[in-house]
């Protein structure tokens, strides 16, 4: 079976939704676990009432990380779906990504095509480049295109997309949940990068699609975001770059990325915005990486 866990803040038509395209679509066997992190009104009440069949978690805001793993208390699945609130499925999907994840014990996560909901044939993930080093540069494979059959090849990524990944529950256990460190973005990189070093494979797995309707939680533009993606930054490449090219990405991020964006925000009169990357950057230096 499949624990399908997800994050709900208020986002109740989402979670619905996408609760209601599994129940149309899906045929192998699964649960659904939604874990409420603090939502304003009493989603978690609403949900169970339309969803009786559905667990439901009522967790205080602890960030992506800790509502998921506050899903996997309850979790009784053999394997682990994170997926976000914000998605719907169109086509049954789990048995795909359950046969990748058993072609190989090495095979430790997937993710599925991810495409977006507004418009369907455009891709949003088709797999993740590594990080470099310093500038802790990457980039979503196909990103913003157009479906085209070089994207339905199977194929190892660097990293699993944290908006959907499946991982096997053995795997779980040995490697540990996702740090909580972060409570918003990396967690699903820092979590692929836990994986790799302990031998697994990551794999994307473009026969299962997932159709995302991007962040609800976090607009893009706002202060909450900035400062949280700075702070995230510093703090991966405290956490996953070793030895001397950890210092050099960390002078890199502070020095000249972090000063670039505030420069660029205060140029077009955005000042909370610079405000926000300046923060998050400090407290990613001075924050624990534990």
């Amino acid at each position: 079976m499949v624990s399908i866990i997800t994050v709900n803040y208020n986002g109740l038509a989402d979670t619905c939704e996408m609760i209601a395209s599994f129940r149309k679509y899906e045929t192998y066997p699964y649960e659904i676990i939604v874990v409420d992190n603090g939502s304003q009104n009493p989603e978690a009440d609403e949900i169970k009432m339309r969803h009786p069949a559905v667990k439901v978690v009522q967790n205080t805001n602890t960030g992506f990380a800790g509502g998921n793993n506050a899903g996997l208390r309850v979790a009784e699945g053999n394997y682990l779906f994170f997926l976000n609130n914000d998605t719907i499925i169109k086509g049954p999907i789990l048995k795909t990504l359950v046969h990748r994840l058993e072609a190989a014990p090495e095979n430790g996560g997937a993710s599925p095509m991810l495409k977006y909901s507004y418009a369907p044939d455009t891709l949003q993930y088709a797999g993740f480049t590594p990080f470099s080093r310093i500038t802790l540069r990457n980039a979503a494979i196909g990103f913003n295109e157009k479906d085209q059959p070089r994207y339905r090849i199977a194929c190892e990524t660097a990293s699993l997309h944290g908006a959907a990944m499946m991982v096997r529950r053995d795997v779980l256990q040995r490697v540990g949940p996702m740090t909580e460190i972060y409570f918003l973005f990396y967690e699903e990189f820092d979590w692929s990068a836990q994986l790799h070093r302990a031998g697994y494979k990551l794999w994307y797995e473009p026969e299962a699609v997932v159709y995302h309707k991007e962040s609800m939680t976090a607009k893009k533009g706002t202060p909450l975001r900035e400062f949280y993606l700075s702070r995230a930054r510093v703090l991966y490449a405290r956490r996953n770059i070793p030895g001397s090219e950890r210092i050099l990405s960390c002078l890199y991020i502070t020095f000249i990325a972090a000063p670039k964006k505030t420069v660029a925000y205060l140029l077009r009169g955005k000042f909370r915005l610079a405000v926000a990357v300046i923060r998050g950057t400090f407290y990613g230096l001075i924050s624990s990486k534990q």
